[in-house]
């Protein structure tokens, strides 16, 4: 296919971050950028102006989200291929972007020349991820069955599968900064989820809540945990 003259729309509601990413596209020629955007809304009022290519999209944006204007680029501009470009974050995030009509799913820290190549692959009919997206994907799509299941068990706790996850990384064994590296999230923010864990199960430490997820099936058992420095079976 021809790359001269790719028009663009990217959108983020973090100016500074909107500006670099821009910055770094204008570098190549086949690139044009018709527009920036902050949110949704301003995703679907410049569409209404300017004819695009390609729609690079932020998730999390305020007024209108990039699941939802996606869905409706899709709806009212079905010949706009949507990349989103986004942080690495919940998976029901990953497959709402996929069921809403994105064509690839690239993260933020990808370099400027792995975005052009995203957008002349999904203009090639082809649908590029990041590869730690696609790993992710693929790991939930062989895990689906069991994690529907444990996902209807966990409801009755108002747990969210992300709390699931962390859940199951604690019963192994693992301590925050692993699971922080492994799930592509911050310690603070693993200590969070652990928060909310601790009040939803309304337990107060980690063996309270592993016996109480294990007993409700929420996680899978026959785990091994560390807590007070010594093993504890189940």
């Amino acid at each position: 296919m021809s790359t001269v003259n790719i028009k663009i729309g990217l959108a983020d509601d973090n100016p500074k971050l909107l500006q670099s990413i821009s910055s770094g596209l204008k570098k190549y020629e086949q690139i044009q950028i018709e527009f920036l955007a902050l949110n949704g809304k301003e995703v679907l009022d410049n569409l209404e102006k300017h004819a695009i290519d390609v729609m690079l999209m932020d998730i999390n944006m305020p007024i209108m989200n990039g699941i939802e204007a996606t869905e409706k680029v899709r709806d009212k501009f079905p010949g706009v291929k949507v990349i989103m470009l986004t942080v690495f974050d919940e998976n029901d995030k990953i497959f709402d972007s996929i069921l809403a009509g994105a064509s690839g799913y690239l993260l933020k820290d990808v370099k400027t020349v792995q975005i052009i190549e995203a957008i002349e692959e999904v203009l090639d009919g082809g649908a590029p991820m990041s590869p730690e997206i696609a790993s992710r994907i693929l790991g939930l799509l062989r895990g689906k069955s069991s994690g529907e299941l444990q996902k209807k068990r966990a409801e009755k706790f108002n747990l969210t599968e992300r709390e699931i996850e962390i859940l199951q990384e604690i019963s192994s064994g693992a301590h925050y900064n692993q699971i922080a590296e492994k799930l592509f999230i911050s310690p603070k923010t693993v200590r969070k989820h652990i928060e909310n864990i601790y009040s939803k199960l309304h337990v107060h430490n980690k063996v309270e809540a592993i016996q109480l997820a294990m007993k409700h099936k929420i996680i899978n058992a026959g785990l091994t945990i560390l807590s007070f420095g010594g093993l504890i079976r189940f």
